[in-house]
C-alpha cells in the first residue's frame, strides 16, 4: 500500500509564505451497523498500540506517521508569524511560576512529607523531615534524576509502609498510564530489583510492612481489573491474585484506609460502586464484600473506630450519610447520619477523631460544613466570594482537630488553609505566588445566569481584567465540558492571566452533564438527553452576546477531552456563532468508539453516552457525533490538539476528524491540527514544558482577534 497525497496550496492573508495543505489519502471503510451504512474514509489511520512502539515501523505506521507530520508542519509554516507572540506568551507564563517552589508539608506518621522544585529543573524532588520542620531533609524521590533518558516522564503514587522504611512510587515513562511500581529502603537507599509492571501506579500497604497490594491493568482496554497481593521479597511472578473484576464496565483500584485498619478495595462504573473489606493485620486473609452490588448503587465509605461512615445515593439522589458497626456492613445494618436534601449535593467527606467534616454543594457552588462528634453542633465555612472553588487538601492525620483545605477564585491565586474546628480560625499557611506584580484588585469574577431554551438557568463564571473592560463587546473565550458528572469549578490560572491582560473575557459554562446543581443536572445531561449539554454552551454564548460582554465576531470556545466532544458537536451545530474554537484531545469519533469495546476505555462509557450496539442508541448519538456530522459548511478557526500515545481519547479520532474536516471544509477560515509525539491525555511532561502548547493555543486566539502582542 503506498501512501500518496494530492497537493492543494492555500495562501495564507496573514503571512506572504505559501503554505501547503494537507489532503489525506481517503480509503473506504464501510460499517454497517442495524442496517445502516457508514463510510469511513479515514479508518486506515488507527494504528495498534505493538505498530506505535515498534521500533521498525509497517507501511501503515509510515503512512499514518507521514500525515501526522504533514499536518504539524502545516500547522507549524501557518502560525510562523506568530512564533515570537509564542515565545512571549511562554515566557509571560514561566515566569509567572516561582522557580524554587515548595508545598505546604503534611503530618503522616511522625513525618513531614512535602516537595520542592529547583531553579532550572522540571521535576519534583519528594522530600520529608522527621518530627520537626527543623529536622534534617531526607530526599526520598527526585523526578529530575529518574527522568533522565526519557522524552516522558511521570510519578505515580507516592506510598510509605506504616514503618516509615519503605517507600512504593510508580513511574509512567510512555503517557498511557501504565506505571511501573519500584520499592526504596528509605533507610538503606536501596532500590529493590523487584519492580512491578502495567500497574496504575498505587499501593496498599499491610500493617507486616513487607506486603503491598496493587492494581493490575488490562493491556487492551486499558481497564484496571485485577489486584494482586506482593511481598517485597519475590518476583511480581509470583504474586497472588486476590480479586478480578469480571464486569468489563467498572474500574477497580485498592488503598488504605485512613484509620489504617483495613486494605480496601473499590470498583466503580459510571452508575455503580461497591467495595471489599480486608483487616492490614491479616493480608493473606480473603477480601469480604461489604455489601452486595446494587443497581444504580454508588456510595463512599471511610472508616471511624469501630464504624463506617457511608455517603451513599440510596433511595438519595443527591446522597445522604449513613453509619454501620465495621464488622457487620451490610446495607441492612445501615442507619441515617444525615438525611438526603434535594438543595444539597454531599460529595466528599473527612473524618476526623472528634469531628466529621463534609464538602458539599449548594446552588452551584462547594461549601465545607465541620460536625462535632461529640455535641453534633454544624459549622459551615464563609469564604467570602461569589463564585470560588473550595476542596479538601492532604489530612492524613486522624487524631487532629485541624482541617486543611484547599480554596481558589478567578481571582484569588490557589491558597492552603489549616482550619481549627475547635476555635474556628483560618490560618493561610501558603498562597500561590504570582511574580511579575499580580493585582488582584485589577481583576474581577462574576456569577452570571444565562437561559437555556428550555427554561433552565445556566451559571457562567466570568473574570476579565478591570483595565480593559469597557462597554463595547470584548473578546471573550467561553469554557465548557459537562461529562461524567464532572463540574468545572472555577478556579485561578496564572497562564490565564496572559489573555485577561490582552483585553480577553474568559467564561466558564456550567452546563449539565456536570453536577452544578446536584445529580439531577447530571442525569439531563447524559444518554439520550446528552444534547442539553450542547444547547446550554450554545445558550450560553449566545446570552454572553445578548448581554453585550462580547460579540460573534469576538466569541471563541475550547473545550478537552469530552469538553472537546461539546465544542465538535457546538460548531457543527452553530458554525457562525464562534469566531474561533480550539478542542484539545477531543472525544470526536463517539459512534465508531463505542460500538468496539477494544478500544481503551470503551465498555467503562456505555452507561455516559449509551451503547450503540443497540439501535435507539446508535441513532441518537450518530445525530451528534461530530465526525458523523461534518459536512460542508462554514466552520470557525478551529485549532485541534491531541498526544500520540494519548490513552483516553485515542489519536486516531482527532487526527481522521481534521483529515474529514479538510474535505468538507468551506470558507478562508483556518484549519489546524497540533499532535504532541511524544505525549498523551495530559499534554507533555514536566514543569514548564507544558506551557508550550498553552502558548500555541492563545497566540491562535490572539491571531485569530488580531492582537498582534
Amino acid at each position: 500500500m503506498k501512501f500518496f497525497v494530492l497537493i492543494g496550496v492555500l495562501v495564507m492573508s496573514s503571512c506572504s509564505e505559501t503554505v501547503v495543505k494537507p489532503v489525506p489519502k481517503k480509503e473506504p471503510y464501510e460499517i454497517i451497523t442495524h442496517g445502516h451504512k457508514r463510510v469511513d474514509d479515514y479508518y486506515w489511520m488507527r494504528l495498534t498500540d505493538e505498530q506505535k512502539k515498534s521500533k521498525i515501523p509497517d507501511e501503515q505506521t509510515k503512512e499514518v506517521i507521514n500525515y501526522i507530520d504533514q499536518e504539524n508542519n502545516y500547522t507549524q509554516k501557518s502560525l510562523s508569524h506568530t512564533n515570537s507572540l509564542q515565545k512571549t506568551l511562554f515566557n509571560e507564563i514561566v515566569e509567572r511560576i516561582p522557580k524554587d517552589d515548595e508545598t505546604v508539608p503534611y503530618l503522616e506518621n511522625g513525618y513531614f512529607y512535602y516537595s520542592r522544585y529547583e531553579e532550572g529543573k522540571e521535576y519534583a524532588i519528594y522530600c520529608r523531615k522527621k518530627g520537626s520542620l527543623d529536622a534534617k531533609e531526607q530526599i526520598i524521590l527526585d523526578g529530575n534524576e529518574l527522568s533522565k533518558g526519557y522524552d516522558y516522564f511521570s510519578v505515580g503514587s507516592r506510598s510509605v509502609s506504616p514503618n516509615n522504611e519503605w517507600l512504593a512510587y510508580g513511574l509512567d515513562t510512555l503517557s498511557r498510564r501504565f506505571y511501573t511500581i519500584y520499592f526504596k529502603n528509605l533507610v538503606t537507599e536501596e532500590i529493590l530489583e523487584h519492580s512491578i509492571p502495567n500497574t496504575s501506579g498505587s499501593v496498599a500497604w499491610a500493617n507486616d510492612n513487607k506486603t503491598v497490594f496493587y492494581t493490575s491493568k488490562n493491556k487492551v482496554t486499558l481497564l484496571s481489573e485485577k489486584i494482586f497481593r506482593h511481598n517485597l521479597n519475590t518476583s511480581y511472578k509470583k504474586d497472588v491474585l486476590v480479586y478480578k473484576e469480571t464486569d468489563n464496565e467498572f474500574y477497580t483500584g485498592v488503598y488504605r484506609s485512613k484509620s489504617g485498619k483495613f486494605i480496601i478495595i473499590w470498583n466503580s462504573s459510571t452508575l455503580v460502586s461497591d467495595y471489599h473489606i480486608l483487616n492490614t493485620d491479616n493480608p493473606n486473609g480473603n477480601f469480604i464484600s461489604f455489601t452486595p452490588r446494587g443497581e444504580k448503587h454508588e456510595y463512599d465509605i471511610a472508616h471511624y473506630s469501630d464504624k463506617f461512615y457511608i455517603m451513599t445515593n440510596y433511595n438519595a439522589e443527591n446522597n445522604r450519610l449513613m453509619e454501620t458497626p465495621d464488622d457487620a456492613t451490610d446495607i441492612s445494618n445501615w442507619k441515617e447520619i444525615i438525611s438526603h436534601n434535594q438543595n444539597v449535593h454531599l460529595l466528599d467527606m473527612e473524618i476526623f477523631e472528634n469531628y466529621l467534616v463534609l464538602n458539599h454543594r449548594k446552588n452551584g457552588l462547594r461549601g465545607i460544613r465541620v460536625i462535632n462528634q461529640t455535641n453534633k453542633n454544624n459549622d459551615i465555612l464563609d469564604f467570602g466570594e461569589n463564585t470560588y472553588a473550595a476542596f479538601f487538601s492532604t489530612n492524613k492525620e486522624f487524631n487532629t482537630s485541624v482541617l486543611r483545605y484547599s480554596y481558589s477564585s478567578l481571582v484569588t491565586p490557589w491558597s492552603i488553609y489549616d482550619y481549627n474546628m475547635e476555635t474556628r480560625e483560618k490560618t493561610l499557611l501558603k498562597q500561590d505566588k504570582i511574580l511579575g506584580g499580580y493585582n488582584q484588585k485589577n481583576y474581577f469574577s462574576e456569577r452570571l445566569y444565562a437561559k437555556s431554551r428550555d427554561g433552565e438557568k445556566i451559571p457562567v463564571s466570568i473574570v476579565y481584567n478591570k483595565n480593559y473592560k469597557s462597554d463595547n463587546p470584548q473578546n471573550l473565550l467561553l469554557y465548557g465540558y459537562g461529562s461524567y458528572g464532572s463540574t468545572i469549578d472555577p478556579y485561578f490560572n496564572s497562564a490565564r492571566l496572559s489573555l485577561l491582560d490582552r483585553g480577553f473575557i474568559f467564561a466558564i459554562a456550567h452546563v449539565r452533564g456536570s453536577q452544578i446543581y446536584g445529580r439531577q443536572s447530571y442525569e439531563d445531561g447524559k444518554l439520550f438527553k446528552k444534547k442539553n449539554t450542547f444547547n446550554d454552551f450554545i445558550d450560553a454564548g449566545k446570552f454572553l452576546v445578548s448581554s453585550e460582554y462580547t460579540d460573534q465576531s469576538k466569541l471563541f470556545c475550547s473545550g478537552g477531552s469530552a469538553g472537546g466532544l461539546l465544542i465538535g458537536a457546538v460548531i457543527n451545530m452553530e458554525p457562525n456563532l464562534w469566531k474561533g474554537a480550539i478542542a484539545a484531545v477531543p472525544f470526536v469519533d463517539v459512534v465508531t468508539t463505542m460500538l468496539d469495546p477494544s478500544i481503551p476505555l470503551t465498555s467503562n462509557e456505555w452507561d455516559e453516552w449509551g451503547d450503540p450496539r443497540e439501535n435507539d442508541y446508535y441513532h441518537y448519538m450518530l445525530s451528534y457525533s461530530p465526525y458523523d456530522q461534518v459536512e460542508e459548511k462554514k466552520y470557525p478557526n478551529l485549532l485541534v490538539t491531541s498526544g500520540f500515545f494519548d490513552s483516553q481519547v485515542q489519536y486516531f479520532e482527532p487526527l481522521k476528524w481534521v483529515a474529514k474536516l479538510r474535505e468538507y471544509w468551506q470558507g478562508e477560515n483556518r484549519l489546524f491540527l497540533h499532535m504532541e509525539m511524544d505525549a498523551g491525555h495530559g499534554g507533555k511532561s514536566g514543569r514548564f514544558r507544558r506551557y508550550k502548547e498553552v502558548a500555541l493555543e492563545y497566540a491562535f486566539l490572539l491571531d485569530i482577534a488580531s492582537i498582534k502582542n
